[in-house]
């Protein structure tokens, strides 16, 4: 497996609990990557030839010192950077501009996160605040929003672009889910979203756990290198990859045989709904506790 991008998710907690989040992220989760961490990851990463890293969460700017000495670290080193936040900080175009300026001239990409479910409208005071400050820094930016349960937006791929619609994994399981329409899970045959053969980045959270789905696992940065690992993968062999790649979600159904409902809201959440079944069987691929709900 050849990567391209890591997205690091700096830590679980966020200053909000939305009810799409498939990271479940919240004030109360736990998690968060040290200094001397990111340090160790960038390294790998660079022995890995990856070329872009993104900073997300949770809320990255939560740990600002950190991040702002993480990205600096990660530009010196010829990385392409980027960050992922909600702009909760954004109080007034000139705050923005005093939180973003230790960015200038490092960052390849802003993308700020907004829609009905961080605020009341699709896009708030803050990230309004927050992307014109970017622009007046000559910082590309962007911003990405999830449209509410049949709303009518395209489906993403890969990283979101623009407006998206929900992907029922993890929080949106449970809070949104029972709003949608629902489909028969014969028909997801296949993964909609992710490449889970040669995906080009793969994120990388707090507790070292490289992920190549939120919640699929293919090893630990922190237990084996990351180089190593990209080069032992087989996507065919993964209990949980192997199956989706022939047969998308409804192929755990058919290979494992656990009890499951006649219809879901998509692909994701027959996905979600059958690794919440396996996860006693497949505790190592099928981690960590924070990416199912479980709040340590």
């Amino acid at each position: 497996m050849k990567l391209e991008g890591l997205h690091i998710l700096m830590t679980y907690q966020c200053t909000c609990e939305c009810d799409h989040c498939f990271v479940w992220g919240s004030p109360w989760q736990t998690g968060t990557l040290t200094l001397e961490q990111i340090e160790q990851i960038l390294a790998q990463a660079k022995e890995a030839d990856v070329t872009s890293v993104y900073f997300e969460g949770g809320e990255p700017f939560l740990y600002y010192a950190i991040l702002v000495q993480a990205v600096r670290k990660a530009a010196d080193m010829g990385f392409s950077v980027g960050i992922v936040s909600n702009a909760y900080w954004a109080n007034s175009v000139a705050d923005a501009e005093e939180w973003l300026h230790p960015f200038v001239e490092r960052l390849a990409d802003l993308t700020v996160s907004s829609d009905l479910f961080h605020c009341s409208e699709p896009m708030g005071e803050r990230p309004q605040n927050a992307l014109v400050a970017a622009k007046w820094l000559n910082i590309p930016s962007g911003m990405i929003s999830v449209a509410q349960p049949n709303a009518d937006a395209q489906q993403s791929h890969g990283q979101i672009e623009e407006e998206s619609a929900v992907m029922y994994r993890g929080r949106a399981v449970e809070k949104l889910a029972p709003r949608a329409t629902r489909h028969p899970w014969e028909g997801f045959n296949a993964c909609p979203h992710e490449d889970l053969r040669e995906p080009g980045r793969i994120h990388l959270d707090p507790l070292g756990n490289l992920q190549i789905c939120q919640g699929i696992t293919i090893g630990n940065l922190f237990e084996k290198p990351l180089q190593q690992i990209c080069e032992e993968y087989d996507a065919d062999a993964h209990p949980i990859c192997g199956p989706l790649l022939y047969g998308g979600p409804a192929a755990l159904v058919n290979e494992y045989n656990f009890p499951h409902e006649s219809s879901y809201a998509d692909a994701c959440h027959l996905c979600y709904a059958a690794r919440i079944s396996l996860r006693p069987r497949f505790p190592g691929q099928l981690s960590p506790d924070q990416m199912y709900g479980v709040i340590k």
